[in-house]
């Protein structure tokens, strides 16, 4: 019942911050809501193996992957407020503020992949998977990948209309979510 409760009210807030976006399906933030979902779902599923056996391999490679997801969204946000310089006054009812950039960011954690803030719930979905792996968690995180792609894949068209062939250049430079990988 207190998982429930946990489900309800995270929701609400993300429902809260997203309800622009989820008027619109062509927009990434459409797809980005689902992600939070899940990654909320994949948690309270997890939560109550978080410290078993921590000497695990099991426990040590989520911990790597829960680390490991720090860095990228902190970069990330670093650079668009850097280099990126947000504009609020940019027309996009389904952006974020530090969203709305005006210049293509592609030095730092950009030169290697695309979408840093979505490597970070990639590696976070799969740090919290490994806590306990179980058939309905697979699915939850087969799930969680999917709307991170469908969600990264809507990104790159608004980014190619906003920015052109620059983004499209780009894109062929560095990688979705993986450096040298995927």
């Amino acid at each position: 019942m207190i998982k429930l409760i946990i489900f309800l009210i995270c929701s609400l807030y993300i429902l809260f911050v997203s309800w622009k976006p989820l008027k619109d399906l062509s927009s990434h933030g459409f797809y980005r809501f689902f992600v939070f979902e899940l990654v909320i779902v994949l948690f309270l599923l997890n939560v109550d193996y978080w410290l078993d056996y921590p000497l695990s391999l099991q426990q040590i490679i989520s911990w790597i992957f829960l680390f490991g997801s720090i860095y990228p969204v902190l970069a990330g946000l670093r650079l668009l407020k850097i280099i990126g310089k947000p504009d609020q006054h940019l027309e996009s009812e389904t952006n974020y503020k530090f969203e709305k950039t005006t210049n293509l960011v592609t030095t730092g954690i950009y030169k290697y992949i695309r979408h840093p803030m979505y490597a970070s719930l990639f590696y976070l979905g799969w740090g919290i998977f490994f806590k306990h792996i179980e058939v309905v968690q697979t699915v939850v995180l087969i799930l969680l990948v999917i709307f991170l792609y469908l969600t990264a894949r809507y990104e790159e068209k608004e980014n190619i209309k906003h920015f052109g062939d620059e983004y499209s250049t780009y894109m062929k430079k560095s990688k979705m979510f993986i450096p040298f990988v995927l």
